[in-house]
């Protein structure tokens, strides 16, 4: 695979600048991004489809001169429309969904002038920490192909770290983007509840469990897509809390922050060593940076948000199926899914309004709880997850050992659901990689609205210890002859 490196180096923004001085234009590079998904995705299987025809017919067409202008850019094929394309959304059920309008989100891109190209793999439905699926295969983590490269938004996350482009669409329900920003060594932020658009159909996703992002090699590109796409829609009903610009907020690294460590899952499961080790170490750079630090941890109601998160995501998935069934005139069948989109379609089917309404409950304990700790402290310093990067088949939804599964699942990532159960804004950061070579990501959570904080010591993180050298190295190698 040989990899074309040309402009590698460059973030998102600093491609838009090159843009503005002429040094290129958005064909040239389009044609770049191009080729380098020709080139990786045979490798990583991180594209679910691509629109090369619309992506030159909207240069033509002339692009909006926004922050990203000129900039190539891949969404997920799950919970952003894009008018006259399919959004497959990682299922066999939903291979001829094709929206006649694009999604408010997608439109914001636009107008950020990014040029929208392809669309990266899901699992069903967003349905898994991985990203294998019938409808696309598995895709490959491009520090081992071998491994998950984490999910739901793991086609972005690879299609970034594998040098396709340097930042994509992403969203998160339970943890899709932080997952595979850690698998990834990729930096990657859930906004606050309320933060982003999701209609027109709907102002929320998961009854507000899920938001969209992205992924990003940089920090500074995740803060001025925010800028760019973030605020009310018509119809929301509520909104995160106005910012002053997240851009702004890293012109400065923040005051001094009282950083809580919880190195210790909250369900008591184990936690691998390597995963501690970057907690812990992001603990020290904090401590290097003047943030104090101390180990504390909020006292929650574990069983009564983890059996309100099942019974939401069962609930909305069982929603979801019989819409598609409507939509199309013809019912979803079962052998059309994976074999745990199908228990959670069942048990959605039979899920009581009281037990919605008891994990609605469960969760505003967790937030008030969370709330309540917080004004001890400014963030909350976890590992992202509680093993390095799984070796594919382990988490994918259709297992041959049920059993064996469900241990997996229900411990692999027991950090990362907390902000979105409470709304909080959380953000994995890549400052730690195994002996072995693999990325493992620190979680930091922030109260409610305070993007702006999270982001600041992000960008103070991301200049004392830099990742973007390390996916570059991983490009070299990939770049060589086979």
């Amino acid at each position: 695979m040989q990899l074309k490196t040309a402009f590698s180096a460059y973030d998102a923004l600093g491609l838009a600048e090159l843009v503005r001085r002429k040094e290129t234009h958005p064909e040239e590079l389009l044609d770049w991004a191009v080729g380098n998904l020709e080139l990786v995705n045979p490798h990583l299987n991180c594209i679910a489809r691509t629109h090369y025809d619309q992506a030159r017919a909207q240069i033509r067409a002339g692009l909006a001169p926004g922050a990203f202008h000129g900039v190539p850019f891949i969404l997920k094929d799950l919970g952003i429309e894009l008018a006259g394309t399919v959004t497959g959304c990682g299922s066999d059920a939903f291979k001829d969904y094709t929206p006649a309008v694009d999604s408010e989100l997608c439109e914001r891109y636009k107008r950020a002038g990014l040029v929208i190209f392809a669309k990266s793999t899901t699992p069903e439905l967003g349905l898994a920490f991985t990203t294998e699926s019938r409808a696309c295969g598995l895709t490959r983590n491009p520090w081992n192909p071998e491994l998950s490269a984490g999910g739901s938004s793991g086609g972005a996350a690879a299609a970034v770290a594998g040098g396709i482009v340097p930042l994509a669409h992403a969203s998160d329900g339970g943890g899709s983007i932080r997952v595979p920003a850690s698998c990834n060594g990729l930096f990657g932020i859930k906004p606050s509840r309320g933060r982003m658009p999701s209609g027109p159909q709907a102002t929320e996703r998961w009854l507000g469990l899920a938001i969209a992002h992205a992924v990003s090699v940089s920090v500074r590109d995740s803060a001025a897509l925010l800028d760019a796409s973030s605020g009310p829609e018509p119809g929301s009903r509520y909104c995160a809390p106005p910012a002053l610009g997240f851009l702004r907020a890293l012109e400065r690294p923040p005051a001094p922050l009282r950083i809580a460590l919880m190195p210790a899952s909250p369900s008591g499961s184990a936690v691998d060593p390597a995963c501690a080790a970057a907690a812990r170490q992001a603990a020290k750079i904090c401590e290097s940076l003047g943030h104090h630090v101390e180990e504390a941890a909020p006292e929650l109601d574990v069983e009564a948000m983890s059996s309100g998160f099942l019974t939401v995501i069962a609930t909305m998935t069982a929603q979801t199926l019989r819409d598609r069934g409507l939509e199309r005139g013809t019912p979803v069948a079962p052998d059309e899914l994976e074999t745990v989109t199908a228990i959670f379609w069942q048990q959605g089917q039979q899920a009581s309004g009281l037990a919605l309404a008891d994990a609605n409950s469960a969760f505003q304990a967790a937030a008030i709880a969370m709330a309540q700790f917080l004004t001890r402290f400014d963030v909350l310093l976890t590992p992202a997850l509680a093993r390095p990067p799984p070796k594919l088949g382990v988490l994918g939804l259709s297992p041959a050992d049920l059993a064996a599964y469900t241990r997996e699942v229900t411990t692999y990532s027991p950090f990362t659901t907390l902000a979105n159960m409470t709304g909080q804004p959380s953000m994995s950061v890549p400052l730690y990689w195994t002996s072995d070579g693999l990325p493992v990501g620190a979680l930091f959570t922030g109260r409610y609205g305070e993007e702006a904080t999270l982001l600041a010591l992000a960008a103070q993180l991301e200049s004392a210890q830099p990742w973007a050298p390390r996916r570059m190295a991983n490009l070299r190698r990939l770049a060589r002859p086979e």
